[in-house]
C-alpha cells in the first residue's frame, strides 16, 4: 500500500506564548547591550534554541553563570520567588518571558497557600514549570503525576484540600486524577478554569480526530516538550502508530511501509518550517495530496512584558513586528 496523503493538523506548532517568549527575545537582542543572558531553553525546542543562540543569546542553567547588572530573560515556563530574589540581589535587568497562562497558575498557587490550603499540583516531576510553581509555596504543596498517588496523600486537614496543573498535560489523564482527588476528598477545590492551556486542549483533541483517519502520526517537537510528549500519547490512545521526532531526519523508512495516510502535527514550541520539511519528506516518498485537517481556530495574543514594550517604544524608534504564527 503506497503513502498517498498527508493530513496537516490545524491548529499545530506555535501557540501565543511561544510566539511571545521568541519575540521577546529576538526584539531584547536589538534593544539591550550583548551578550543577552536567557535562563533555561526560552521553549523547550531545540531548533528554536540553536537559532537564538546564533543570533547572540546566551542560555545558562543558573543566575550564577550571569554577570551582575546584565539583562537576562526568564523563559515562559516560568520561574521560582526565589529565582527572582537572587535576580534582584545581582542587580540583574529581568525581561519576563514566562506565558501568562503559567504565571496564572503561579497565583493560584499564592491564593490557596494564603488561605491554608493543601495545594496538591498535578505534574511531571523536573519540569521546569512544575519547579517554578512549587516555588510559590513549597511548605503547601505536594506534586503527584499519577492517580495512583491520590491514595497516598496525607494531607494535615482533608477538608483544606486544593489542586492546580502542570499547562502541557493530557487532558485525559489530568482529568482522572481529579477525579480521584473529587472521590477521596470531598471539599477539594481547584480553579474557576482549567490550567491546561488552550493550545495544549486545542492540539490534543486535533491529534485525537486526525488519528481516527491516519495509519500514521508524526508529531514535531523535541525530546523534552511536555506537551509534545502527550501529543504522541493521545494519537495512539486514538489508536494510529505516532512518533516524535525533531525533524524529517527522524522519519525512519520502516514507519512508512503499508501506510497510506500520514497526519502531521507539531508541538507548541517547534517552528512550522520543520513540519513543512516534514512534508515535502513525505512527499518525495509518494504522498501526493496534502490535506489541512481543522478542529477549531486560534486567535490567542499576548502583551509583550510592559518594560521591554517601554524600552522598545523609547529606543531609537524601533517598532515590534509580529511574525504570525502558523496555522
Amino acid at each position: 500500500m503506497p503513502l498517498e496523503k498527508v493530513l496537516l493538523a490545524k491548529p499545530r506548532g506555535f501557540c501565543a506564548g511561544v510566539v511571545r517568549a521568541v519575540d521577546i527575545v529576538k526584539i531584547a537582542l536589538e534593544v539591550y547591550e550583548k551578550p543577552l543572558y536567557v535562563r533555561k531553553e526560552i521553549v523547550h525546542n531545540r531548533h528554536v534554541v540553536e537559532e537564538l543562540r546564533a543570533k547572540g543569546t546566551v542560555f545558562v542553567d543558573t543566575l550564577m553563570e550571569v554577570p551582575s547588572g546584565a539583562t537576562v530573560v526568564f523563559s515562559a515556563h516560568g520561574v521560582s520567588p526565589e529565582v527572582r530574589e537572587k535576580a534582584k540581589a545581582k542587580n540583574l535587568k529581568v525581561i519576563d518571558a514566562t506565558c501568562p497562562l503559567v504565571t496564572k497558575v503561579h497565583l493560584e498557587a499564592v491564593k490557596y497557600a494564603r488561605e491554608g490550603y493543601t495545594i496538591v499540583l498535578i505534574g511531571h516531576k523536573g519540569h521546569e514549570e512544575v519547579v517554578g510553581t512549587m516555588g510559590e509555596a513549597p511548605q503547601n504543596m505536594v506534586l503527584i503525576s499519577s492517580r495512583d498517588e491520590v491514595a497516598q496523600l496525607q494531607p494535615p486537614d482533608p477538608d483544606r484540600i486544593a489542586y492546580l496543573t502542570q499547562t502541557t498535560l493530557s487532558l485525559d489523564e489530568t482529568r482522572d486524577i481529579i477525579a480521584a482527588l473529587r472521590s477521596r476528598f470531598p471539599n477539594v477545590v481547584g480553579p474557576p478554569s482549567e490550567d491546561i492551556c488552550y493550545a495544549t486542549q486545542n492540539r490534543q483533541e486535533s491529534v485525537q480526530a486526525m488519528a481516527r483517519h491516519a495509519d500514521l502520526i508524526l508529531v514535531v517537537g523535541s525530546a523534552n516538550s511536555s506537551n509534545s510528549n502527550r501529543l504522541v500519547e493521545e494519537a495512539k490512545k486514538s489508536g494510529a502508530r505516532a512518533h516524535l521526532i525533531d525533524d524529517y531526519r527522524d522519519i525512519r523508512e520502516s514507519w512508512l511501509e503499508g501506510v497510506r495516510v500520514v497526519g502531521v502535527t507539531a508541538g507548541a514550541s517547534a517552528p512550522e518550517i520543520l513540519v513543512q520539511q516534514v512534508v515535502e519528506h513525505l512527499k518525495s516518498r509518494g504522498a501526493d495530496s496534502v490535506e489541512e485537517f481543522e478542529t477549531t481556530k486560534e486567535n490567542v495574543h499576548f502583551a509583550l512584558p510592559a518594560n521591554l514594550a517601554s524600552d522598545l517604544q523609547s529606543r531609537n524608534g524601533l517598532a515590534l513586528v509580529h511574525e504570525d504564527p502558523p496555522r
